[in-house]
């Protein structure tokens, strides 16, 4: 199936065109409270300011997201930011509780609070924040906008044009820097387009070329992948520009640039066969200091995605860094974590949520090229409150005008399973399509199941007559209110990934358990280093008990069924599953499974009902502040 080509693509959208679109949707309440005096006046403490948006996964519409009433801190993290949830959050944070800023932060009284305030972010909104944000500061000369990753993907538009839309829109948005995670789910020359059209620059210290492909017999078909747009350093094997200098205000400000470390174990390899990642800490060290002795910038940050965690742990161990402005976790955190490097300096580090719900918002007062003081906060975007930019809401309804036609590349196998039937329509058209009303609020957001979680599963076992099914812990996904209709939009924001495809295997009960306990190490090794970032893997079919705070194969007990019946090790299972990093599997893509599955299951009133949700039962987790109103067995 031939590609998108994206130039051609944005040509023909006519991007100035808007008339006949339909408008943007903010939010389901009708009218809403008042928009405190002052909410969104951030008057400049200083002379350089920093905006910081994260894992915006392609939504560009305002939406609904729960925050988690389950972020566990194992070791060291234990009740340390981001590992507060509800009203322990909210006392860290100094924030009154029934306030706009607790609806955005917690989890609280979500059902009511979203009725009462409405959708958060979305890309014209931002825009619109963002701008008077600028003025505050004085003018745009005087800030730096800048991204933590997982722009391009996450929903069905961001997948359809793999990642133009994002790209275009981040261009409008005056996106000055980022990083990169999912966007190298795409393959390397999409990557590597989307990046030359890209306004900004994208950067990482730790993304390599592999010695095989600088050296070896890959490299003439390497260097016509990068086609003479300089992105790479033959000398030292970066794969991007590593860093940035920016004089902002007359200050130059050094950006550092961190992509997700274990992209090559949690991702498809193939999707980026020239390229390694990693933490690369020594090279962090050695690169921040050569930068202070070469560039003399009056300040060095980093711009990461390697998770809240990971980032304090770094703060803590490479001098010279001011700030950490990080990704990958989606921690909406109000107030930085102040660390003290191995040699004394202090470092702030945040962490600017997902979904464009926030905008952290950091100025410098830099006098003489001397760092004198940094000021930090952060600003939840309750849309109702912002007007839409024009430009940007234009361009956003004419991109959802686009129509769906054979040139559109889902999957790794879209030619096995493209879906003839979306042919013709609009992005729009397809995307609106009501399945049927939820019976709860369904959520992803947590680190063990959640309700979206459960239809997902719920689908896997329709589709295959499986046993159990297993979903990956990811923390993308937005939010579908009780009495809302989920509509195709929601599915594709929690499945939308080039590597969607669905599978049916035999698993032994000694592999489904071994399994469990991998992936609670990743989630729980008290080193985070070792840690992937993500969630416990969602499990239907299966329940399971698990102590977050032993060790490596002494996590998970009690492994049944939901018939009742014990996981025996040596007895085989019909497992199903998606989105796996190794070999393609053969089944239909992930939406398609989750949209027959709703329609299939909804009663004669529409209504979708989940008899039963696979919440584990957890073990000595009630001490931690990380943890509060969980709906299944705690002790």
């Amino acid at each position: 199936m031939p590609k998108l080509d994206r130039r051609d693509f944005l040509k023909v959208m006519g991007l100035g065109a808007a008339a006949g679109a339909a408008p943007l949707i903010s939010s389901k309440a009708l009218s809403g409270p008042k928009m405190p005096d002052g909410f969104y006046d951030v008057p400049m403490k200083g002379n350089v300011r920093i905006l910081h948006i994260t894992d915006v996964h392609g939504q560009l519409k305002p939406v609904y997201f729960r925050e988690p009433n389950v972020n566990l801190g194992i070791g060291e993290a234990f009740g340390r930011p981001p590992h507060l949830v509800g009203k322990k959050l909210l006392e860290a944070m100094d924030i009154q509780p029934n306030t706009p800023e607790a609806y955005a932060y917690t989890y609280l009284d979500f059902d009511a609070a979203a009725l009462k305030y409405g959708r958060t972010g979305g890309f014209a909104h931002l825009k619109t924040l963002l701008d008077r944000l600028r003025e505050q500061a004085g003018g745009r000369q005087n800030t730096l906008t800048i991204d933590g990753g997982d722009l391009w993907q996450g929903s069905g538009t961001s997948l359809w044009t793999r990642g133009v839309d994002m790209v275009e829109a981040s261009n409008i948005l005056g996106l000055d820097v980022m990083v990169g995670h999912w966007e190298f789910t795409y393959r390397e020359n999409e990557v590597l387009s989307n990046v030359t059209l890209f306004k900004g620059d994208f950067i990482g210290q730790n993304v390599r070329v592999k010695p095989d492909s600088l050296f070896g017999d890959e490299y003439p078909a390497l260097v016509e992948k990068y086609d003479g747009r300089g992105l790479f350093d033959e000398d030292t094997g970066h794969a991007f520009q590593p860093y940035v200098i920016k004089e902002i205000n007359g200050a130059r400000i050094a950006v550092v640039g961190q992509a997700f470390p274990r992209t090559a174990n949690a991702n498809p390899q193939e999707f980026f066969p020239d390229w390694s990642f990693g933490l690369r800490e020594d090279d962090m060290i050695s690169l921040v200091k050569q930068i202070r002795e070469d560039e003399k910038p009056a300040a060095v940050v980093l711009l990461s995605h390697n998770g809240m965690d990971v980032d304090i742990k770094m703060a803590e161990r490479v001098p010279g860094l001011n700030a950490v402005f990080g990704g990958h976790t989606h921690d909406g955190m109000p107030k930085p974590v102040r660390v003290k490097n191995v040699e004394g300096g202090e470092c702030l580090v945040t962490n600017a949520g997902s979904n464009s719900k926030y905008v952290g918002v950091m100025d410098f007062d830099i006098r003489d090229g001397q760092l004198k003081g940094m000021d930090y906060t952060m600003r939840p975007i309750i849309s109702d409150w912002l007007p839409a930019d024009k430009e940007m809401e234009a361009y956003i309804n004419q991109m959802r005008s686009t129509t769906y036609d054979e040139n559109v590349v889902e999957s790794r196998r879209s030619d096995a399973f493209f879906n003839k039937s979306r042919v013709g329509k609009t992005y729009e058209e397809i995307l609106g399509e009501k399945l049927a009303i939820a019976d709860r609020t369904l959520y992803r957001r947590g680190n063990f199941m959640g309700t979206w979680d459960q239809v997902l599963c719920n689908a896997l076992r329709h589709e295959y007559d499986a046993d159990i099914a297993l979903s990956a812990g990811v923390r993308w996904g937005t939010s579908t209110l009780k009495g809302d209709w989920i509509t195709m939009e929601d599915v594709m924001t929690q499945c939308s990934m080039t590597y969607a495809e669905t599978y049916v295997a035999e698993m032994t009960g000694g592999d489904i358990l071994n399994m469990l306990e991998g992936v609670a190490d990743n989630l729980f090794d008290p080193d985070p280093y070792l840690q992937s970032g993500g969630d416990m893997v969602r499990v239907g079919g299966l329940d399971y008990t698990i102590d977050p705070a032993k060790p490596l194969g002494q996590r998970i007990s009690n492994v049944t069924l939901d018939n009742g019946h014990v996981v025996e090790a040596g007895t085989t299972y019909k497992v199903s599953g998606w989105a796996t990093v190794n070999r393609t599997p053969d089944g239909r893509l992930m939406w398609d499974v989750v949209r027959d599955y709703i329609l299939a299951k909804k009663d004669k009133d529409d209504v979708l009902r989940l008899p039963k949700i696979n919440h584990p039962e957890l073990v000595n987790v009630l001490s931690d502040p990380g943890i509060a109103d969980y709906p299944g067995k705690a002790s």
